[in-house]
C-alpha cells in the first residue's frame, strides 16, 4: 500500500475513534486541576551553567492576530534570552496550557513563524540525550531576509512528549478514555546564525544544563515522564 494512503486511513480512523470516544466518554477532569500548579516563572531558572539572563536583547514577539490565537490556547507564556561567556544567545519560549484536548491544540512553531511571515525549512525529528534518556525534539530553520533561525523544540500532551500529529492524537485519545482532558508544554529554544549544527549543538547543551538545574517535578512537567 502506498505509504501516504497508509497515513490517511490510519489518521481517518484515529478521528473516527476519538469522536466515538468522546461521545462515550466526555472527559471531564482537568489534569491541571491535579496535583501543584504550574508556575513558568518559577520552574525556570533565570541562572543555570554558563548561561544568564540577558535583557538587551527581547526574543522575536507575535503579531497581534497570532498573539490574540496564543492567549486562547495557552494560560501561560515565557519568553526569555540567555547568554553565555563566549556570547552565544539562546532565545528560550516556554508555553503551557491547561486544556490540550482535541478542541483546543498546541499552535506550532512552523505555524506561528510562517504566520510571521518566515519561511520554514528543514523541519525534521531529532532527539536529545539527557543523562541516558533520549527525548523527542523536532528542529526547523525559519527564514525573514536575511534572519536565519534555527529552533529547536518539542511539545508535550499530559507527561508525554508527542511531537508529530498522530502522537498528539494518540496521547489525546489515551487520557480521553481515562476521562481526563490532558494539559501540555510547548518549549522551544532558537538562535540566530547560518550555521544550524552549530546552533543546535548549542541549543542541545543550552536545554540540557535547564532541565538539569530544575527540580525533578518541573523537569518531568517541561520534558515528560521518565526523564531522570
Amino acid at each position: 500500500m502506498i505509504p501516504q494512503l497508509r497515513t490517511a486511513i490510519f489518521m481517518a480512523a484515529l478521528m473516527v475513534a476519538a469522536s466515538v470516544s468522546a461521545v462515550a466518554l466526555r472527559p471531564t477532569e482537568m489534569l491541571a486541576d491535579v496535583g501543584p500548579k504550574v508556575d513558568l516563572e518559577a520552574m525556570v531558572p533565570k541562572q543555570f551553567g554558563e548561561w544568564r539572563l540577558d535583557n538587551t536583547v527581547v526574543p522575536l514577539l507575535p503579531s497581534p492576530d497570532v498573539q490574540a490565537q496564543l492567549d486562547k490556547l495557552y494560560n501561560q507564556t515565557l519568553a526569555r534570552t540567555y547568554v553565555n561567556a563566549r556570547g552565544q544567545r539562546i532565545m528560550l519560549s516556554v508555553a503551557y496550557g491547561g486544556d490540550q484536548s482535541d478542541a483546543m491544540q498546541v499552535h506550532l512553531p512552523e505555524v506561528c513563524y510562517a504566520a510571521q511571515g518566515f519561511q520554514v525549512k528543514k523541519s525534521a525529528e531529532a532527539r536529545m540525550d539527557f543523562n541516558g534518556t533520549l527525548i523527542p525534539i523536532r528542529q526547523v530553520i525559519a527564514t525573514l531576509g536575511n534572519r536565519v533561525e534555527p529552533i529547536t523544540y518539542w511539545i508535550t500532551v499530559g507527561d508525554q512528549v508527542v511531537n508529530n500529529g498522530i502522537r498528539r492524537k494518540l496521547a489525546q485519545l489515551k487520557f480521553g478514555m481515562a476521562g481526563s482532558v490532558p494539559d501540555g508544554m510547548l518549549v522551544r529554544a532558537s538562535s540566530i546564525g547560518r550555521d544550524a549544527d552549530l546552533a543546535y549543538e548549542a541549543q542541545k547543551t543550552f536545554l540540557h544544563e535547564m532541565l538539569q538545574a530544575m527540580t525533578p517535578q518541573a523537569r518531568e512537567r517541561l520534558a515528560g515522564k521518565g526523564v531522570p
